[in-house]
């Protein structure tokens, strides 16, 4: 075997992180297809699928966000309990159990459990999520070339669970119920983890040790303080909603509001660590501008599953001779995509090597592509708010150029963020990135009642130009930006 070989040949212990991921992408994705479309179902609705909830399309497309955020933020105290507590090998299979539960309590034909276990499934993501991807850095040595090759696999192989999850879901949701799709998941769920029990050994002892492990003393009043702060924020949250008679307008404001201050409050404690040193605090500061990106990012493209979604469902020619499509099968797009072009980014960057474009540079080109994305969606949009329908083909281009943007964008600032976490904080820097996610999401949720105010097309149009603007700016940062990172491209 050649030294090139070898060189680019990855860890066995990727196919079986892989295999977990896709099925807790089987679940996100599940929701992503379905939620907007069962929130926006009326009440009285037929069976199949039975009745839905009856929201408005903004109110659904901001409440799609809320959920978005509440998945996408609870990585950073999943990440904290890896690092801290019990390891990053431990969270993520608990993780994995708080996941199948939560679908399997949405079974129950009950709004309030359908919302708790929503509330379950965010929990067991916030586990699993973080620390899955700590356990595949730690599968790598400090400067080994394979590893952003190594996470572009990654992402190519949990793609696979986003698309079959929306065509498994969205053909139950069809012809047997709403709460059953939902629910299918959970058996998915058990499945991963019953593979990773038949494959652990390849993992070594990748992610069994606490990294920053809290003295046995602390542990305790640690994770009290811990279950205390979440019951604040709860409490609060439920308590400024309930004042307010839980308005849709008021409970998806709230949630924007809480993320920001988590993130904020994140970023301050992360910043004054008494012990970091020069280089962390520099690498924190070139995190910081990842993090912005990202949140970029995640405000547009969060809206394939709401805005873009209700788009197709209204206004879209989504008919093939007698056979209609379901819009819940257009979420499977995306993840075709991403196994088409993922092994070639993947494969373009282990050849181009050391030469490879910087990831200043690709998160600049990654934010332009999504700009151009929504300009696409403009012209279809300026022809819905006339009243007509559109051919499917505008939005399938809008869904290449995302992909291309994600690719640039997530994977590696995903690779990029496990390089530049201090020592013994690799799964807590993980959650913050997924709060980027989750403040792109919340933010999107917002976003989306612009739609009542400037139409679809003058929606669309904006943010195109808008982030549009915003990667111009990124790309003239890359130098201060670049300095930030060394010796990290």
């Amino acid at each position: 075997m050649s030294v090139d070989q070898v060189r680019r040949r990855q860890p066995a212990g990727v196919l079986t992180l892989a295999m977990v991921e896709m099925w807790e992408r089987f679940s996100y994705y599940g929701m992503v297809a379905l939620l907007v479309l069962f929130l926006i179902a009326p009440e009285d609705g037929p069976w199949p699928p039975g009745p839905g909830e009856g929201f408005s399309e903004a109110d659904a497309a901001a409440l799609f966000g809320c959920y978005g955020a509440l998945v996408m933020a609870t990585p950073l105290l999943g990440g904290w309990i890896g690092d801290r507590l019990i390891g990053p090998r431990r969270a993520l299979v608990i993780g994995g159990l708080l996941i199948s539960a939560g679908h399997f309590v949405l079974l129950a034909p009950n709004v309030l459990a359908f919302w708790c276990g929503l509330i379950v499934i965010a929990a067991g993501t916030g586990l699993l999520k973080p620390n899955i991807s700590t356990v595949l850095g730690s599968l790598y040595q400090p400067g080994d070339p394979r590893r952003d090759s190594g996470f572009s696999m990654f992402y190519f192989g949990i793609n696979v669970g986003a698309f079959i999850a929306p065509l498994l879901c969205g053909w139950i949701a069809t012809t047997v119920s709403w709460r059953l799709a939902f629910g299918v998941a959970g058996v998915g769920m058990l499945l991963g983890l019953g593979q990773y029990a038949l494959g652990r050994r390849r993992l070594g002892d990748a992610g069994i040790a606490v990294p920053r492990a809290l003295p046995a003393a602390r542990r305790g009043r640690a994770l009290a303080v811990a279950v205390g702060l979440a019951a604040a924020v709860i409490a609060l949250f439920t308590g400024a909603t309930w004042i307010a008679g839980f308005s849709a307008t008021v409970v998806t404001a709230t949630m924007t509001v809480l993320v920001l201050g988590i993130a904020v409050a994140a970023f301050a404690v992360l910043l004054t660590r008494v012990n970091a040193t020069a280089a962390d605090r520099r690498h924190m500061r070139a995190f910081l501008l990842l993090f912005i990106a990202t949140a970029v990012y995640l405000t547009l493209s969060s809206q394939a599953g709401s805005t873009i979604a209700e788009f197709v469902q209204d206004f879209s020619q989504r008919t093939i001779g007698a056979f209609t499509m379901p819009t819940s099968w257009l979420q499977s797009l995306n993840p075709v995509l991403v196994i088409a072009f993922a092994p070639v980014f993947a494969w373009l960057w282990s050849v181009l090597g050391n030469r490879a474009p910087s990831t200043p540079t690709k998160a600049s080109l990654g934010i332009g592509l999504l700009g151009f994305s929504f300009l696409v969606m403009a012209v279809p949009g300026r022809l819905a708010d006339q009243g007509q329908s559109s051919a499917l083909t505008w939005v399938l281009v809008t869904f290449l150029l995302m992909t291309w943007a994600e690719l640039l964008i997530v994977p590696i600032s995903l690779s990029t963020t496990t390089k530049l976490a201090p020592e013994g904080l690799s799964s807590q820097m993980v959650g913050l990135w997924y709060l980027a996610a989750a403040t792109g999401g919340a933010l999107g949720g917002q976003l989306s009642r612009l739609t009542e105010v400037l139409g679809r097309g003058g929606y669309f149009l904006t943010c195109g130009l808008l982030v549009l603007i915003v990667s111009g700016a990124f790309w003239l940062l890359r130098p201060m930006w670049s300095r930030l990172l060394a010796p990290i491209r």
